[in-house]
């Protein structure tokens, strides 16, 4: 049985990550996005990840930054995964396969033709979300998953997934689900019932 991965995004403070930890998150996800509300400076951000044991895989969400940013940020934060949220191309991408580092490449799903473009990433991974003509992720807004199919990679799927739909994402097969605002109390603060309740949601499909 494939033993769904997750991934607890939007992490801004240590109470919040280490509840999520305590959990069963296998990925915490900073948001190194400026324009975001779940917005975390990487000085910031690598004070919490220094507390946190190192079994736990980090990710810094970027968005149209550069190269030199992202390495620079990758460094100090000592990210396991680099997720590429923004229109970053699949050249933009490779540029990070030898960094010894994972990398995830977003696509913002409106119909199955956005699915095809998975096919041209060489990421270690893909993430799934919702389009928003406006964000970058973090809206709360979920996507027809029927249009999913098959794709021959990891496949994180995020997109407005809760305790009430997350064993339904999960079901999907998917390598991981990635939850940031169905799980806040507001941008950047988790809820820790909300949190516990998912966990238990789909703690079945676990293992």
């Amino acid at each position: 049985m494939l033993i769904v991965k997750v991934k607890i995004c939007g992490i801004t403070n240590y109470k919040d990550a280490a509840a999520a930890l305590d959990m069963g998150a296998d990925l915490l996800g900073f948001n190194f996005y400026a324009k975001s509300p779940r917005y975390i400076q990487p000085t910031k951000a690598i004070e919490i990840i220094n507390k946190l044991p190192g079994f736990i895989d980090i990710a810094g969400v970027f968005v149209n930054e550069s190269i030199e940013q992202i390495k620079e940020t990758k460094n100090l934060c000592q990210l396991d995964w680099l997720q590429l949220h923004g229109d970053e191309d699949p050249n933009f991408c490779k540029e990070f396969l030898s960094h010894d580092v994972k990398v995830m490449k977003a696509i913002r799903v409106k119909d199955q033709e956005d699915i095809k473009k998975a096919d041209v990433f060489f990421t270690d991974a893909i993430l799934l979300d919702a389009f928003d003509p406006e964000k970058y992720g973090g809206t709360g807004l979920t996507f027809d998953w029927n249009v999913i199919g098959h794709i021959n990679k990891r496949v994180f799927l995020a997109g407005g997934i809760n305790p009430d739909n997350a064993a339904q994402a999960a079901e999907l097969g998917v390598y991981g689900i990635d939850v940031c605002s169905g799980i806040e109390a507001g941008p950047g603060k988790k809820d820790h019932r909300k949190m516990k309740k998912l966990f238990e949601n789909i703690r079945h499909l676990r293992g």
